[in-house]
């Protein structure tokens, strides 16, 4: 029943959302946001069941990253694409690693990664928004989708550093050590799961893009199969995050884009559809409302400075390339983090890298984020619309 309720809110609040180019799996987390008051279902939320299918959720949108990643894609971005990814990462980086550091007193290392994560794109808020003005075939819209392709490298970066340095990159005040036989297990298993996502993908000629029948029928019993082989391999190396991401790339440069396209959308159905929404609550039933409350100031501080950075390197990347209207466009629409840094903030938040009041802070700062961006994108896109063509 209480699933059922979750589902139901979830798909009555994301007729609301949608209307404003959000996509609607975020009422889920705003209804955890809403329980976090006074939650009368604690005995259900806190249950390993519970817990189990949302662990499993964001294993899932894990593999979405990795799925997205497009290793020929890659190959081909421009130059100014490569330029302005790093550009924009690293500017909001240092920004945001500075205020983390001094604001809450993190380590050096840890501040940078949890800037670093934070950074990143969620670029499906954008497409809806870019194509109902057609601007998805536009120098500009091409360069936004660009750089959140790219970012996605990033991602796996972020979340690749953050499982091998676990232990070196905890809250001031503990100390752990990384044993040798630990490392050794780590090492072996991350060894392990390179080689599978290699051999997998240089399989593909040979079995996965052959024209068989029966494998296209039980297609996404493979990818299931893949999937949980590699989180399972990876459970055992304390690596499961970063196997699920390799599941994703071994199978989006494994098959042939026809048969992407119509293994697409089963995998997201599954993952938006059912365990996204599950996955989503639990991010917002862990926010502490109260320190919200008592702290509205620091969100916007979040907000502004590491909105104010990326639109700022944006503008200086990209003004000789796209115009600077075009750039500042560039940067608004690039302040997108919908369900990439959620789930890496939550990750870090699981694992005890970050405590409850920045963890609050940060989701606060993407539910500000996930309104805002289609509010100023559209207004600015009909004021300079002029300009983009």
């Amino acid at each position: 029943m209480f699933l059922g309720a979750l589902f139901l809110f979830t798909f009555l609040g994301g007729f609301l959302l949608e209307k404003s180019k959000i996509p609607g799996i975020f009422s889920a987390l705003i209804l955890g946001l809403l329980l976090a008051f006074n939650n009368p279902f604690e005995k259900i939320t806190s249950s390993l069941s519970f817990e189990f299918l949302a662990w499993l959720g964001m294993y899932f949108l894990l593999f979405l990253i990795g799925f997205k990643l497009d290793l020929e894609k890659i190959k081909k971005l421009g130059r100014f694409i490569f330029k302005a990814t790093f550009s924009i990462i690293l500017f909001e980086a240092i920004f945001g690693s500075l205020l983390i550091h001094f604001l809450f007193n993190y380590s050096w290392p840890l501040s940078i990664l949890i800037a670093l994560s934070f950074a990143t794109v969620g670029e499906a808020i954008l497409i809806p928004i870019l194509d109902e003005f057609q601007l998805t075939k536009t120098r500009l819209g091409q360069s936004i989708l660009g750089v959140g392709v790219l970012d996605d490298v990033i991602e796996v970066f972020v979340i690749m550093v953050a499982v091998l340095f676990l232990p070196l990159l905890v809250a001031p005040g503990l100390k752990v050590k990384l044993e040798f036989n630990r490392a050794l297990i780590i090492l072996s298993s991350l060894f392990v799961l390179f080689l599978f996502t290699f051999v997998i993908i240089a399989l593909k000629k040979r079995v996965f893009q052959r024209k068989t029948k029966n494998i296209d029928r039980s297609l996404f019993l493979l990818v299931l199969s893949i999937l949980f082989l590699f989180v399972g391999l990876g459970k055992t190396g304390e690596v499961a995050a970063i196997s699920a991401l390799l599941a994703g790339v071994a199978i989006k440069n494994s098959l042939p884009p026809e048969k992407i396209s119509k293994l697409e959308p089963e995998i997201k159905t599954i993952s938006y559809g059912f365990l996204g929404p599950i996955f989503f609550f639990w991010v917002g039933i862990d926010i502490n409302p109260i320190y919200l409350i008592s702290a509205p100031l620091l969100v916007l501080l979040i907000v502004g400075i590491t909105y104010g950075a990326k639109i700022l390197a944006s503008f200086l990347v990209g003004k000789k390339e796209l115009g600077k209207k075009e750039a500042i466009l560039m940067g608004i629409a690039l302040g997108a983090r919908l369900s990439t840094s959620v789930v890496i903030v939550k990750f870090f938040f699981e694992k005890n890298l970050i405590g409850s009041n920045l963890y609050s802070l940060l989701i606060a700062a993407t539910l500000i984020f996930t309104f805002l961006v289609p509010f100023l994108l559209s207004f600015l896109i009909k004021k300079w619309r002029v300009f983009l063509f």
